[in-house]
């Protein structure tokens, strides 16, 4: 019997109670343990499933379920991302940089001393690699990019490398990064290297200037002298082919000249041939003609002793009146 003023015992309800509760939270435990296994894939992300360790499958973007830790976990990795590297300076903010000169300083096959700013664009093209294979990307592209542009810049001059082969180094210096991280299997593609800005060194900037200055004295001087011969030559050439042809005029004139008297000669021969003597007399009077053409003539006849004075020019001026 239950004496009077005393409260009846309850340490079984409550035991109850308490295990009812340590049950819950066990079940909740577990519930929200299985429920950690949910997860979610963005858009440019793949997601990889690993089995305490060991790459089992790959999912793409969306709501996914893996066993909860540790027995499976899932490495996402973002395959669609434009990844770069800066190689001799850093970016501080949206548009403002640092150098860094034990990085940037190079040295050219002529011996001299280039500041080459780069930047290397890469991708994701093999996330399992990437993943797995690689434990920090930056610095190996960084590393490899660096050391295969070094050996660019030491098989050029600085001329080159200043001007016309900028573009050349940087294509043979993708080709030659995406070759090296092929072989290191680390799932990566090399999209472009860019080189920014090269130029040379701060300490020698004045008097590479005037190095600059007197080249383009020296281009500005050739190109003269080149107009200058371009514009003589021609001319020149214009002159010799006009004497040439006055030349050849000449002597074609001197050959048809010759011709005429040669057949001239040969139709007086002929008549000379009919009439000797009085082709002679003609002939001695045509050229005493020529020879006294511009003196008076005067023939002297002698018959009988007596002398007769003949005027030839005065019967010549009556003979042309």
């Amino acid at each position: 019997m239950t004496e009077i003023g005393e409260l009846p015992e309850r340490r079984p309800s409550f035991k109850f109670m308490s295990g009812f509760v340590i049950v819950f939270v066990i079940i909740a435990i577990v519930v929200v343990y299985f429920l950690s296994g949910f997860f979610f894939v963005g858009p440019a992300e793949v997601g990889l499933v690993k089995r305490f360790g060991a790459h089992i499958k790959t999912v793409g973007p969306g709501l996914h379920y893996h066993l909860p830790y540790p027995i499976e976990s899932v490495v996402k990795v973002n395959v669609s991302a434009l990844r770069k590297q800066e190689i001799g300076f850093r970016t501080v903010s949206p548009g403002r940089y640092t150098s860094v000169k034990n990085e940037s300083l190079m040295l050219t096959g002529d011996g001299n001393i280039v500041s080459v700013e780069a930047v290397v664009q890469y991708y994701v093209k093999d996330p399992e690699q990437f993943a797995f294979n690689l434990i920090n990307d930056e610095q190996v592209v960084r590393f490899v990019s660096e050391a295969i542009l070094r050996e660019e810049v030491a098989a050029a001059s600085i001329d080159e490398v200043l001007t016309f082969e900028r573009d050349v180094i940087a294509a043979k210096t993708a080709e030659r990064v995406q070759d090296v991280l092929d072989q290191l299997n680390v799932g990566i593609e090399v999209k472009n290297v860019y080189l920014q800005e090269v130029s040379p060194p701060e300490q020698v900037v004045a008097a590479f200037d005037d190095v600059n200055n007197a080249k383009q004295d020296k281009e500005k001087l050739r190109n003269e002298a080149e107009r200058y011969k371009n514009d003589l030559i021609p001319r020149a050439e214009g002159e010799a082919v006009q004497i040439v042809r006055e030349a050849e005029a000449y002597a074609e004139e001197l050959i048809l000249k010759a011709k005429g008297e040669a057949e001239r000669f040969t139709k007086v021969f002929g008549e000379y041939k009919k009439a000797p003597k009085i082709t002679r007399t003609r002939l001695y009077l045509e050229m005493l003609n020529r020879i006294l053409k511009d003196s008076e003539k005067f023939v002297l006849l002698s018959k009988d002793g007596v002398l007769k004075f003949l005027d030839l020019s005065k019967m010549e001026e009556g003979g042309s009146r």
